[in-house]
């Protein structure tokens, strides 16, 4: 098992140094910690791209927070289910929440639910609040 890091942050202006510490302090080594300064909805980063290249079965990827790995929860429960198809867990150092086992799969589906539910929300609204410009119903 080797360990990787991943850190983001959302400006080209914001450090990332409090996350590099923490990944450090985690075991990983320097030439494994990837990094981006960019926003965490985007899923075309540079730094999360070379990381997918790294990683191998048996591998674990450290983030220091859930949100640090990206801002839409579809394209986060993407990003999990498509490390664990490959054998490699996430643990977020944080929020205390792994992919790894049993729990880690029940995790992932957790996320999954919310993520369909955050979806249907919006196309609830979307569908069924009323326009304020189309007056009283």
């Amino acid at each position: 098992m080797r360990l990787f890091g991943y850190a983001r942050v959302s400006t080209s202006q914001q450090s990332l140094d409090g996350q590099v510490k923490a990944l450090k302090e985690a075991g990983v080594k320097t030439n494994r910690i990837f990094t981006d300064k960019v926003s965490g909805s985007h899923v075309n980063r540079d730094g999360l791209h070379s990381l997918r290249v790294k990683v191998e079965e048996g591998d674990v990827i450290l983030v220091k927070k859930l949100d640090r790995l990206g801002r839409d929860t579809a394209d986060m429960i993407a990003l999990i289910k498509e490390f664990d198809s490959i054998g490699v867990a996430i643990r977020f150092l944080d929020d205390s929440i792994s992919t790894e086992g049993t729990m880690g799969k029940m995790v992932v589906t957790i996320l999954s639910a919310v993520a369909q539910a955050e979806r249907q929300r919006i196309l609830e609204r979307g569908y069924f609040c009323p326009s304020p410009r189309k007056g009283k119903n």
